[in-house]
């Protein structure tokens, strides 16, 4: 069974930076889509972000548009989630999630096409 484990979470104050990774083990795919998503205190799970197989197309929500980069290490078989000018909204439950597909340029950006989950990592913003 495919497992994949976010790190990197924890507590930054507002306009700071983190990183997150999403690492791949046991029984992996050929390829997949890699994306992230957030869920706050209350609230359904969002899409943050996601990349293609290839690294060659992204998306982002636009909340988070022009604050956060998506990238790939496929070697690795890691995603990363770089994370800049945070706020105190960004605080949530972030998740990493893929979407095994054959086409290395497609993305996702729903809940339902993604097949695997991590566990999560909490992320906490203060002002």
């Amino acid at each position: 069974q495919v497992q994949l484990v976010e790190s990197g979470g924890g507590l930054v104050q507002a306009g700071g930076s983190l990183r997150l990774s999403c690492a791949a083990s046991g029984r992996t795919f050929s390829s997949y889509i890699g994306g992230w998503f957030r869920q706050a205190p209350g609230k359904e799970r969002e899409f943050v972000a996601a990349i293609s197989w290839s690294g060659g197309r992204t998306s982002y929500a636009d909340s988070v548009k022009g604050r956060f980069t998506i990238s790939r290490d496929n070697a690795k078989k890691t995603v990363y989630l770089q994370m800049n000018s945070l706020k105190p909204e960004d605080t949530a439950d972030y998740y990493c999630a893929a979407d095994p597909t054959r086409n290395v340029v497609a993305v996702a950006t729903t809940l339902g096409e993604y097949d695997y989950w991590g566990q999560g990592t909490q992320v906490t913003v203060s002002s």
